[in-house]
């Protein structure tokens, strides 16, 4: 007797077949029932001995379903109008579970595997076309490198390292501060190899923490890595406003210390992972960005590769409206919004990951570069966009509007006023030019944080003092604006 769930796999292509043979080969995962397909040739043809079913807005509420039935969505190249109108038509169908498997943008020229399915969510549905990446041509820099990616238990520092099993690196190391987000991508790279996803590069997982500078310096030179992916940064703006202190001890001086070990150890390329809110920072956040950028393009002079890539909003990262939003819709709303007009761009992550690793791949000495985010989105929209998602309307789940939160802005924007976006070879991929970086203004600013952030015995009343901070970054980010009645300490 067949073990686990039924399962009907959309799409009767090459992706939904392999998947189909590694499930039945398996044997415990699930058994699979039929395809669905919309292509007229297939329906009611059998495909490696299993019926297709079609159209599938027509056929998926008619199903022999039972309780323990499930749709695994196997359409890599669909568009999100396409995927929208399947993921309609399956919620209807009262599945008990839709999975779906990465799209073309991830998965190019490497073959699918049950493992890599996820529940859906609505990054699939939300986000714009995809751009189709070629990962394993594009990771061709890392081929035999030794591969280190800091915050690696992020949202995007996962997903680096996920996509980087495709380049043939001999060494993937994961650096992180949290053992617990450090452990969970670990053993999820562990299975995606057992089950063939990628190539078999040595993951060694570290737990560390880069405001260390000797243990930093120390680590980099053992590890000799040749290329450096810096995820790592506390990223939540209300949150830094009220400990502005470790933001920028944490973005600033981690950021320094690493740069400071990849010079030493002589990494070829070092790629920092940026944020629209380094543009005319509001928050102390930004500011700490923006100052970790001009830390990495000073590297520039040396002639190293050493890059910048910024980009805006990303769906379902952590602290994003994403999860905030579901969480609020399943306890039964109101989803909260900042402002009616408030808007973000928004890429899945997958995307802006693919584009970060083609970008370091394109550059060859370095500078800043920025990822076309698309058309920004008010984040009204995005709220009554996933309402819908999760099967509710504005009666059952409303939206109320709180207003902006501190260091918050109404719309981002990607480049300043001196900086200049040219095209590059990718429609995708923009390098700015800027005026030269002026050397005297980053020293005074790391001067200044020294003391802030670190006991000085010399200086003991400007440690941790928040006013001496907000006076600094004041100087040099005049649009950074503190709170009125904030502590000194």
């Amino acid at each position: 007797m067949a073990k686990g769930n039924r399962i009907y796999i959309v799409g009767a292509g090459q992706f939904g077949r392999a998947i189909a043979r590694e499930i039945t080969d398996n044997g415990v995962v699930g058994h699979v029932v039929a395809f669905l397909d919309d292509d007229r040739e297939k329906i009611g043809t059998l495909v490696d001995g299993l019926p297709v079913l079609g159209p599938i807005n027509a056929c998926a509420g008619i199903l022999d379903r039972g309780h323990d039935a499930e749709a695994l969505i196997a359409l890599p190249s669909a568009s999100r109008k396409q995927l929208n109108l399947v993921y309609e038509a399956l919620r209807r169908a009262d599945f008990t579970r839709i999975r779906i498997l990465p799209s073309v943008s991830q998965i190019v020229s490497a073959d699918p595997h049950f493992v890599q399915a996820r529940d859906m969510d609505p990054q699939d549905l939300l986000g714009r076309e995809p751009v189709l990446i070629d990962l394993k041509e594009s990771l061709s820099y890392v081929r035999g490198k030794r591969v280190l990616v800091t915050g690696a238990g992020g949202s995007i520092g996962s997903e680096l390292s996920r996509q980087l099993l495709h380049g043939g690196a001999e060494r993937l190391y994961l650096l992180g501060h949290g053992e617990n987000s450090i452990w969970r991508i670990e053993r999820e790279l562990r299975r995606l190899q057992d089950a063939g996803v990628g190539e078999k590069a040595i993951i060694i997982p570290i737990i560390g923490e880069l405001q260390d500078r000797d243990y930093v310096h120390f680590l980099l030179k053992r590890l000799k890595a040749d290329v450096i992916f810096h995820g790592a940064a506390h990223k939540h703006v209300p949150m830094m406003e009220l400990n502005p202190v470790e933001a920028v001890k944490n973005n600033v001086l981690g950021t320094h210390n690493l740069i400071g070990g990849a010079v030493a150890a002589d990494a070829e390329r070092f790629v920092l992972i940026s944020t629209d809110k380094a543009v005319d920072p509001t928050s102390i956040y930004g500011a700490s960005k923006r100052i970790a950028e001009m830390l990495v393009l000073t590297q520039r002079k040396s002639g190293r590769d050493f890059m910048v890539v910024r980009f805006g909003n990303v769906l379902g990262s952590r602290g994003s409206i994403m999860p905030l939003f579901k969480e609020q819709i399943f306890n039964g709303g109101p989803v909260t919004v900042t402002h009616p007009d408030a808007r973000r761009w928004f890429m899945t992550i997958p995307e802006a990951v693919s584009l970060v690793l083609k970008t370091a791949g394109l550059v060859k000495d370095g500078g800043l570069y920025l990822l076309d985010m698309g058309d920004p989105v008010r984040i009204v929209d995005f709220a009554r966009q996933m309402i819908r998602f999760y099967g509710y309307d504005e009666e059952s789940i409303p939206i109320t509007f709180i207003g902006m939160r501190p260091g918050e802005k109404k719309a981002e924007r990607l480049w300043s006023g001196d900086e200049n976006p040219v095209e590059t070879e990718h429609p995708r991929i923009v390098k700015v030019c800027f005026p030269s970086d002026d050397g005297e203004v980053l020293s005074d600013i790391l001067r200044g944080i020294k003391p802030i952030a670190m006991l000085d015995s010399e200086r003991p009343e400007l440690f941790r003092n928040r006013h001496a901070l907000r006076s600094l970054i004041g100087r040099h980010f005049p649009s950074v604006e503190g709170p009125d009645n904030e502590p000194e300490y």
